[in-house]
């Protein structure tokens, strides 16, 4: 089954069947309450369309517009809200128990840039062949993962192993959150 994105429709012109409507203008000035024969005709001198934004509304809400610049106007408003609704995600941050010094502060500061954008950081410590007899490597990589970014982060979970991944959940410390 495919998923399919829920559109919105607009009745525009003909299709809009209130006897009486609030017609707005482009600049969203409202002209007044007028007969949708008035409304229609107005929008046969200008050239432009009647779109009906709020059918709910007594009476109606009706625009005069291009169509292609309202859906424009609209597809804008939402990809606006999107870019706003950004974060929260959980990110993860994939470490061996014996890593190089280099590599774990590029790890650090990935970690660090996706805390401060407001997500979670999973750490994942992968045991690799005879690794696993060496525990404590990974427990020990854990927590000073956890000192480097106690200033910002503390942890949400304790360091689990789950089969040979050691995992420990990062989120940014609530004092931090009211300063931001």
């Amino acid at each position: 089954m495919s998923y399919q994105k829920q559109k919105q429709y607009y009745n525009t012109n003909y299709y809009i069947n209130h006897p009486t409507v609030r017609l707005i203008d482009e600049d969203a000035k409202q002209i007044g309450v007028m007969s949708i024969e008035e409304a229609r005709a107005r929008s046969r001198q200008t050239g432009l369309d009647l779109v009906e934004i709020s059918p709910q509304a007594n009476p109606p809400v009706v625009k005069l517009i291009s169509f292609s610049k309202f859906k424009y106007q609209e597809d804008k408003k939402k990809s606006l809200e999107k870019k706003k609704t950004k974060g929260g995600d959980l990110k993860e941050i994939k470490m061996t128990p014996f890593i190089g010094d280099g590599d774990y502060q590029t790890r650090l500061k990935k970690a660090k840039k996706f805390l401060t954008t407001g997500n979670k950081v999973k750490l994942s410590i992968k045991f690799l062949g005879r690794q696993i007899t060496r525990k404590e490597f990974g427990y020990d990589l854990a927590n000073r993962f956890t000192t480097d970014l106690e200033d910002i982060a503390q942890p949400e979970t304790e360091a689990k192993l789950m089969g040979k991944i050691l995992i420990q959940i990062y989120a940014k410390n609530e004092k931090n959150k009211t300063k931001n």
